[in-house]
């Protein structure tokens, strides 16, 4: 089911991967309440107005999408848009709902070992490790919260991808094969809230 959703990403650095997510959403990307190419300039607007703007892009989706790419904890405006996404707001009669959250980490120099790792267990099980100096601390609060902790395995007690972490990060090739997929496992943990720690604010 196509879900109303929202791009948050660094600009000069992950716009390719911006238009490459709407080219996998197909007829689905007329859902996408984001800006685009063609959208009016934003940068010469003070600082209240463009939260404003970026507010009313992102009231009333569902879904919002973090593009993370190796500078993007320079931008002054995806964590906020994060927290945005990560509350409830009212706006006369209409109300907003936390927002599911999907990480899209950007491949980079053909691979994401930037700051994907690996970590190998001594019963022989295998797992990501993810680079935190990347991420904003809005993230990794939202990651492995789990309540009660998701594993894949109960053993080495490695955290499940995708159930285990309100923010799942999914490698860039993985989520533009199955973008619905992915969207909508973020969606339907923002109707399972009470199974999360969520860290809302930055």
């Amino acid at each position: 089911m196509a879900r109303k959703t929202f791009i948050s990403y660094k600009y000069n650095e992950a716009q390719s991967i911006r238009d490459a997510i709407l080219k996998s959403l197909g007829e689905d990307a007329v859902y996408y309440t984001g800006e685009t190419s063609s959208s009016p300039s934003l940068t010469d607007l003070s600082t209240q107005h463009i939260r404003n703007k970026l507010g009313d892009m992102i009231f009333g989706t569902t879904v919002t999408i973090v593009v993370v790419s190796p500078n993007m904890i320079q931008s002054k405006w995806i964590d906020w848009e994060i927290e945005y996404s990560l509350r409830q707001y009212s706006r006369g009669e209409r109300a907003s709902s936390t927002n599911g959250i999907v990480g899209v980490i950007a491949k980079y120099n053909g691979g994401y070992d930037w700051i994907v790792g690996q970590n190998t267990y001594m019963d022989g099980c295998k797992s990501r490790s993810i680079s935190n100096s990347f991420l904003y601390p809005i993230i990794t609060g939202n990651r492995y919260n789990g309540n009660p902790p998701k594993y894949s395995c109960p053993t080495c007690k490695s955290v499940n991808i995708l159930e285990g972490s309100y923010v799942s990060l999914i490698e860039q090739d993985d989520f533009l094969a199955d973008p619905d997929k992915y969207i909508e496992n973020a969606y339907e943990k923002s109707q399972r809230l009470s199974e999360f720690d969520i860290v809302r604010t930055r």
